[in-house]
């Protein structure tokens, strides 16, 4: 069984998400903040993370950078609604930076399925 977080300050998305992915026979955690999430990562082994960009605490370019230095192995699904300079900007930087995957809010849930089932 593989293990999936879900970072999001959401609560909505990430319960949405969180059930979705049950339902698939997915392991899910979940953070709402980037701290939360590290502790999960180095406290379990973690095979992909679905990542909103725009957080409150700590951008989520960021935690793909931290990502990609210190857990390569970690598969990463970036999600935007957008922000000031829109979402296909956030999600091309996060492209650039490491994300195997990106989708833009809302997002069509077989899609993300297809992608993770591609991933793992």
């Amino acid at each position: 069984m593989k293990n999936i977080l879900v970072l999001d300050d959401n609560e909505d998305i990430r319960r949405l998400l969180s059930v979705m992915l049950s339902v698939e026979g997915y392991t899910v955690y979940d953070a709402e903040a980037t701290d939360k999430a590290l502790e999960i990562i180095h406290d379990t082994h973690i095979d992909l993370i679905i990542t909103d960009l725009i957080m409150p605490d700590k951008d989520g370019l960021e935690v793909i950078i931290e990502l990609r230095r210190n857990f390569p192995d970690i598969k990463i699904i970036a999600v935007s609604a957008g922000g000031r300079i829109g979402p296909s900007t956030y999600l091309d930087m996060a492209k650039k930076l490491g994300a195997h995957r990106v989708f833009n809010k809302p997002f069509n849930q077989q899609e993300i399925i297809q992608a993770i089932v591609e991933l793992t």
